[in-house]
């Protein structure tokens, strides 16, 4: 039986970076997926991507992950274009405003997970686990895992970062909440007739919003479309060509005509709040703890986050001799983080509810708030540094 401090369970982008952030820690760690985190890259790019800000990109840069990053399957983004269709609404930010080169990046979920892969791989205190995991024994001082291929793993702290149907969450009894956001996203890489110039692009329609990530391509986007269920259905009813046209019609032509570069995926939104982050041996970070709306963009921001601020809490806890494992020594991470997911969940409540629908109150609303923002540089200023982490 082996034995290490904390046994990360999920080798996604939030669970790396947790190790990742742990890299000069004398903390033991082992992080267990069914899966090889490091898979090798498609020719063409996937349309499962994340807008990552700049806070978690320079967090990445002093952890020595970025350079490992496949730059031809990353592209940074310098401005975002926000309108309310068949509206007046509008507004524009720009990496200017902000004296910074981009406002964020654009980067492939799997080549993200490579390059931490790569970088925590090199690191003396972590070992790659490939196993899935048959059961977990809680102990007064230490967690076991039983993994399928018949090892046991001991550890004095157990993480979660098993995404939205956590293994770890259900294993520990830590209640959730859940709410049916009642859309569904259909995802996409596109190809448009006019170059994207490395803007990212968000359209409000009265079915929910339409984004538009800019791709290392001039002239291909990722997309992710978030429809009411019904709405959703019948446009992956559509053959390419018919859905290609709703979606041109959609952007309002933004980037001209539009092909399809990979096939559509939908997947059902429902928010997660997990009403208990942690006890004794045990942790949640990510989607894990809670899922929300993808319409900012913020959900891998908000899980990467939490792994930094978990790694801040273990490196404190080390460094003052006490035990990792206690509950009591985790409430300061599970507060503060429980904080920032509340208040994203209620942003994303708040503009779901605002942009959802046409009526015609809504769309005032939204074209007086949209056009004013645009026009008041303090107020902009502090939407663009949230965006960006800062």
């Amino acid at each position: 039986m082996q034995h290490v401090d904390i046994a990360i369970v999920g080798g996604g982008i939030v669970g790396l970076t947790l190790a990742a952030a742990l890299k000069h820690s004398e903390l033991s760690i082992a992080i267990v997926d069914k899966a090889a985190c490091y898979q090798t890259l498609d020719e063409k790019p996937t349309a499962r991507v994340s807008a990552i800000n700049q806070a978690n990109i320079k967090a990445l840069q002093q952890f020595d992950v970025w350079s490992h990053l496949q730059q031809d399957r990353a592209n940074p983004y310098i401005d975002m274009h926000v309108w309310d269709k068949d509206s007046f609404g509008d507004i524009h930010f720009s990496c200017d405003e902000m004296g910074s080169d981009a406002l964020g990046v654009i980067v492939e979920n799997q080549a993200l997970v490579n390059a931490l892969s790569k970088a925590v791989e090199a690191q003396p205190n972590v070992e790659l686990i490939t196993a899935g995991i048959d059961r977990v024994l809680a102990g007064p001082n230490q967690t076991m895992l039983m993994l399928d291929n018949d090892d046991v793993l001991s550890c004095s702290l157990l993480v979660g970062a098993d995404g939205a149907n956590s293994f770890v969450r259900k294993q520990a009894g830590l209640p959730i909440t859940f709410k049916d956001y009642e859309h569904t996203a259909i995802v996409a890489n596109i190809k448009t007739v006019e170059p994207h110039n490395n803007v990212a692009r968000q359209a409000f329609t009265p079915t929910g919003p339409l984004a538009l990530l800019p791709m290392s391509e001039p002239n291909v986007c990722s997309i992710v479309w978030s429809q009411t269920p019904e709405q959703a259905n019948s446009l992956i009813a559509l053959d390419d060509v018919a859905f290609c046209n709703a979606l041109t019609a959609a952007s309002n032509s933004v980037l001209g005509t539009i092909s399809l570069e990979t096939k559509r995926a939908a997947f059902p939104l429902t928010m997660r709040y997990a009403r208990q982050w942690a006890k004794d041996g045990v942790v949640l970070v990510g989607d894990a703890a809670h899922t929300i709306h993808p319409l900012a963009g913020q959900g891998a921001n908000l899980g990467m986050q939490d792994a930094l601020a978990l790694a801040e809490t273990l490196n404190d806890l080390k460094a003052s001799g006490k035990d990792i494992g206690l509950y009591k020594h985790l409430r300061s991470y599970e507060r503060s983080r429980k904080t920032e997911a509340t208040k994203m969940i209620a942003a994303m409540d708040g503009f779901k509810f605002l942009f959802d629908g046409d009526d015609l109150l809504k769309k005032l609303v939204r074209g007086i708030g949209l056009s004013a923002t645009d026009k008041l540089s303090t107020i902009k200023t502090a939407f663009v540094s949230h965006a960006m982490g800062l």
